[in-house]
């Protein structure tokens, strides 16, 4: 299953491609059994090969701006007719139109789901709704509980004698280390003639 924050990203890029006029702007919800890299297809179509680079663009800008998310890789700029932005939980599809018909990725994959943008953002709004109400349950479950105060440990271990030998011993090694360390860069090296 998709995460919120997935949902939320699938919705940003899709609001991104519809601002720079993509058209037919479709999500597929890939089913888990048939496709276990990805949870989302965003497929959509452009005029030509500028847009579909400024859709790219866009898209790309938003979703660094807004999640501080980059895509894993991004295919097919360069030649503009068909560039795929793989997201990792979600590759988003771009294509010319003529190349969206020919390779025709709805009726590859079958299994999937296309799902509406109002069905994804009531979806959302739903989790996003779960997620704060059980928030709110902790907060009040925590104000209900009697504060507890922390027990302070005064035991401690017993320092003998020995304890305090060895540490003096290894303070007297260091003030020692230190001192030769400080001389040695006092003193100008001696080279032999």
């Amino acid at each position: 299953m998709a995460s919120a924050q997935t949902r939320q990203m699938v919705l940003a890029a899709a609001a991104a491609s519809a601002d720079k006029k993509a058209e037919d702007i479709r999500i597929l919800e890939l089913d888990a059994s048939d496709s276990g890299f990805t949870d989302f297809f965003l497929i959509m179509s452009a005029t030509n090969t500028r847009q579909v680079v400024a859709i790219s663009d866009e898209i790309e800008l938003r979703l660094k701006r807004e999640f501080g998310a980059y895509p894993n890789a991004v295919e097919g700029r360069r030649q503009g007719e068909w560039v795929l932005m793989d997201y990792v939980d979600f590759v988003v599809h771009i294509f010319v139109a003529e190349k969206r018909a020919y390779y025709d990725i709805e009726r590859l994959r079958k299994s999937a789901t296309t799902v509406d943008l109002d069905q994804l953002k009531a979806a959302l709004a739903e989790k996003v709704k779960a997620a704060r109400t059980k928030i709110a349950a902790k907060k009040a479950a925590a104000k209900e509980a009697p504060a507890k105060s922390p027990a302070k440990k005064t035991a401690g271990k017993k320092v003998t004698a020995a304890d305090t030998n060895r540490l003096a011993k290894k303070k007297s090694v260091a003030k020692k280390n230190s001192a030769k360390k400080a001389s040695n860069k006092k003193a100008p090296s001696k080279r032999a003639k």
